[in-house]
């Protein structure tokens, strides 16, 4: 699918990354954290469990403030019912942690030689409750040691934790909507400053200098051309952008830890009859899942009503190709995705707060394929979008 073109410097897109500049948001605050953590103390009590671990994972930095990763040494959090958390730590990692801490703790301690599973067991036996809920991001490899340790008294926490990380706060919200804005606005730049010759990588570094020149820190992109937006993630060589190709640019950011994710789809020149014909259909099933998006409505009934869109259209049916292989949409937040999950099977109620992408991709192998994704919020009067989605496929900007 390479194909190769004389190429020459763009000026339209080194023009348009000059007009860029810093943003900014308020960011998370300690009263958060520790409202945060409140919450999260009242479903352990309500749950009977002794404790929750929270790994090196975004949730602990959700509910503590902490970003420390994963590594092959276990680092996290023990977040009991009452009391501050207790912060798990080799021994000589604990200077630098102590000077990380925004919601302060005990110290959990634990030398190469030791069995910080142990610890923690021990740790737990002097709490009230009964057993131990694992962030679902445990690795394997901790996970089935912590198993061991408490003699099988381990559950997931991943229901308690995603039922408060997916209702968002105005500030998230606020965080988001500051990112997207930038998001969107790299989107309209790339459109406006395509030509022919252009290549998938250099829209890439475009895409990732204008994140950046925003004062964000770019999180990924996909950059598509002609036959290759057939694909959902895309094919392993760049492409050269000739006339009449479909585009599919996927792209999003971080800003004070929160994600930005949108795409959009069109024609780079006159669009054949097909064309218009596919990106209408893609058009219609997003605007269908919008409308779907109700306050306490199922996250499957979105996805159905997009789906049936695109079967109605003579694709499918379900999730064969050509049609939409892959669920409606995802959460977002602090991890580009998480719940709630847009696809069949998930009856999670649609609730104030919750922030998702719709993204009903319609793929034709060998021929194109049109993905157009917006995040939405839901407010108390239903669905908002973050950014103003796709008027028409000459109007891809609202």
């Amino acid at each position: 699918m390479n194909r190769t073109a004389a190429t020459a410097p763009n000026s339209d897109l080194d023009n348009a990354l000059l007009s860029f500049r810093p943003v900014c948001a308020t960011p998370v605050t300690v009263a958060d954290l520790q409202a945060r953590l409140a919450d999260l103390q009242a479903a352990i009590r309500a749950a009977g469990l002794a404790a929750i671990w929270l790994d090196g994972s975004s949730s602990l930095t959700y509910f503590t403030g902490l970003r420390l990763g994963q590594s092959e040494r276990i680092h996290g959090a023990l977040i009991s019912a009452d009391g501050p958390p207790a912060y798990l730590t080799p021994v000589f990692e604990a200077p630098k942690l102590e000077a990380m801490l925004q919601i302060p703790g005990t110290m959990l301690m634990w030398e190469e030689d030791e069995d910080p599973f142990a610890l923690v067991a021990s740790h737990l036996e002097r709490l009230p409750g009964s057993g131990l809920g694992l962030d679902p991001a445990t690795p394997f490899r901790f996970a089935s040691h912590m198993i061991t340790a408490m003699h099988g008294q381990v559950s997931s926490a991943a229901e308690i934790i995603a039922s408060l990380r997916q209702i968002k706060s105005p500030r998230e919200i606020a965080i988001i909507q500051t990112a997207m804005d930038v998001s969107w606005n790299v989107q309209r730049a790339v459109h406006a400053g395509l030509r022919a010759g252009i290549t998938t990588t250099e829209v890439g570094q475009f895409i990732d200098a204008a994140h950046r020149a925003s004062g964000m820190k770019p999180l990924f992109h996909a950059v598509q051309f002609g036959a290759a937006t057939a694909y959902p993630h895309g094919v392993p060589d760049p492409q050269t952008l000739c006339e009449g190709d479909m585009v599919l640019i996927d792209l999003g950011g971080t800003l004070n830890g929160y994600q930005s994710d949108i795409t959009r789809s069109y024609v780079f020149g006159t669009p054949t009859a097909r064309q218009r014909h596919l990106w209408q259909v893609e058009h219609a099933a997003q605007a269908a899942a919008f409308a779907a998006a109700q306050n306490d409505a199922p996250c499957e009934a979105v996805d159905a009503a997009a789906r049936k869109v695109i079967v109605a259209a003579g694709f499918g049916p379900g999730h064969a190709v050509p049609g939409l292989p892959h669920r409606t949409g995802h959460g977002l937040g602090l991890d580009i995705h998480e719940e709630p999950w847009i696809v069949k099977g998930n009856r999670t109620l649609l609730k104030p707060g919750m922030v998702f992408s719709i993204e009903p991709m319609l793929c034709v192998y060998g021929e194109c394929g049109i993905r157009l994704e917006d995040i939405v919020h839901m407010t108390a009067d239903g669905p908002r979008w973050f950014s103003p989605p796709a008027e028409a496929m000459e109007r891809p900007f609202g």
